[in-house]
């Protein structure tokens, strides 16, 4: 990914393998806002405790930085689950209730959802022109909202996920996230070889550490996604608290980070950004 600044301050990720597609995906990093600490500073959720007000100045200066209007983002009630809601024009400025993943071919229509160690996943169909963004926390994942994602893609749009291209963007890593009993049956129960995605430290018997970025990579590759059109971003939320909220690093006294993508016409290409 690269790391993409504003004149406003605030600054943003973007994945390299998209670039060449008529397409935008951004995650936002915390800076350029106006809350305070903990929420410092670009903070996406009033829901921990930060003043609405500033919360709506955030998302309007995240918008004016990557050219968008701040009335036309879809969102979501996300609740750590697997359903997918189909949105266009008619939806701009909804919040889907109770949906962690989001599929459009509404040229244009933004889609946003938030973030705080939880999997950002861009789903891109150029061929079909369809487009997909879903929250996988350790939930999602081990009940496959990647793979949930794409059966909706096919089934509304016609989407064959070898053609399909996926950005992984920042969330926790596997040597930060770790966890207890309840999680490893749950993945362990469902997902194909549960047992890999879980591993300990040296000296460390208890509570493994949970590697949920390979986890949706088997899951979409399973699913007919070629491993050469997954770029994973890398970036472990919990070891980059400088730019990135962690729910687990910060003990839940943080905001949250967003992803806000959208599909441009054909014949538009990536905007130029200055980089820093």
């Amino acid at each position: 990914m690269q790391r993409i600044s504003y004149k406003n301050g605030v600054a943003a990720y973007a994945f390299d393998s998209l670039a060449s597609f008529p397409l935008q995906a951004h995650v936002s990093a915390r800076h350029g806002g106006v809350s305070p600490h903990p929420w410092q500073s670009l903070n996406f959720s009033h829901s921990r405790g930060d003043d609405k007000e500033r919360v709506r100045e955030n998302f309007a200066r995240f918008c004016a930085a990557v050219g968008k209007d701040a009335s036309h983002p879809v969102r979501t009630h996300q609740v750590h689950g697997t359903n997918v809601c189909q949105v266009n024009w008619a939806d701009a400025g909804s919040r889907q209730a109770r949906c962690d993943a989001l599929i459009t071919s509404a040229i244009g229509l933004p889609l946003f959802l938030v973030f705080a160690d939880c999997v950002p996943l861009i789903l891109y169909d150029p061929v079909r022109r369809a487009l997909a963004a879903c929250h996988a926390g350790w939930r999602g994942t081990v009940d496959g909202i990647a793979t949930a994602a794409l059966r909706a893609m096919a089934e509304e749009f016609g989407t064959d996920s070898s053609d399909v291209h996926v950005g992984i963007g920042p969330s926790i890593g596997p040597e930060s996230y770790q966890v207890g009993e309840d999680v490893i049956q749950r993945a362990v129960s469902r997902l194909p070889g549960g047992e890999r995605y879980f591993h300990s430290r040296d000296g460390e018997q208890n509570n493994p550490y949970f590697d949920l970025w390979q986890a949706n990579i088997d899951q979409l590759t399973a699913a007919g996604v070629p491993r050469g059109q997954i770029e994973l971003a890398g970036i472990d939320t919990a070891r980059r608290t400088d730019d990135f909220f962690s729910h687990r690093a910060e003990k839940g006294q943080c905001g949250l980070f967003g992803l806000l993508t959208w599909l441009e016409p054909p014949e538009i290409g990536r905007r130029s950004r200055v980089r820093i």
